[in-house]
């Protein structure tokens, strides 16, 4: 067998998958949550159950072939059934959170390594996913975290891979924070969002405003995709460690072979 052409496509050109974070999601107030309070819960604890019930039936428990073994997580992988499936018959939106990217390895790996960037600090994963970074940030001591991503299934699988690594689930907010008021943090972090034009230029001004704002500490991962290695942030960046990454992440991202951690200083 050979994984689909439909999942080819998502796995190693995600720059061609844009709807992960649209340009315009609006809603009024914050919904910030640990899982049980969410606004999209409309079929009450039934549709938690569903949902929980279809990722655990559809995604793998994997620690290996990434930069970080210490963490477990849900992901998409060739012991699963969708990977060898049409990817249209996905029944939710496109499944950005079940891939480990390497730009996130790279900064779980980072901070793994150096627990003194988020020991007592309070820290917002942009983008989420799968949640890794965020859950490496909670083992290295961050005293608040809030994960954002606005896909609600990225929320359950974050929720489910926290209780995988023996952590307390913490809040997750699935709306655009781009289009919210902007709150202070002691650090952000997002990793792979770089993989579009439009969405790499609002990023860029977003992050702008917080750090001259709240002096807030912004850490990119991002493997050289080139809407971040052509963008104008590149002069505004400064490298804090590349790893080499591991041959089945390689394998996945169509050859890339290193990620890097850059420190973001306007």
């Amino acid at each position: 067998m050979a994984l689909s052409l439909g999942w080819k496509v998502f796995v190693l050109f995600p720059a061609n998958c844009c709807s992960f974070l649209p340009k315009t999601v609006r809603s009024s107030g914050l919904s910030l949550f640990p899982w049980g309070h969410c606004p999209w819960r409309g079929a009450g604890s039934f549709l938690d159950s569903e949902m929980k019930a279809f990722l655990e039936e559809n995604t793998d428990v994997t620690s290996s072939g990434s930069l970080t073994p210490e963490i477990q997580l849900r992901l998409l992988t060739p012991r699963c059934r969708f990977w060898w499936e049409r990817a249209d018959l996905w029944p939710y939106s496109d499944p950005y959170w079940a891939i480990y990217w390497p730009g996130g390895q790279a900064l779980s790996r980072y901070l793994l390594d150096n627990p003194d960037t988020v020991r007592g600090k309070s820290v917002l994963d942009l983008g989420s996913g799968c949640g890794a970074t965020a859950i490496a940030a909670k083992m290295s001591g961050a005293s608040r975290i809030l994960a954002n991503d606005i896909d609600p299934l990225a929320g359950m699988a974050v929720t489910l891979n926290c209780e995988l690594n023996q952590l307390n689930p913490f809040p997750i907010l699935t709306q655009n924070i781009l289009d919210l008021e902007q709150g202070k943090w002691d650090l952000v972090l997002l990793g792979d969002m770089f993989y579009d034009e439009d969405l790499a230029d609002s990023l860029h001004q977003w992050l702008k405003k917080c750090f001259w704002t709240y002096k807030t500490r912004v850490l990119i991962g991002d493997p050289g995709r080139p809407q971040f290695s052509g963008h104008s942030i590149q002069n505004q960046l400064h490298k804090v460690v590349e790893y080499s990454l591991p041959e089945p992440t390689r394998q996945e991202n169509n050859g890339l072979t290193t990620s890097t951690v850059w420190d973001f200083q306007p």
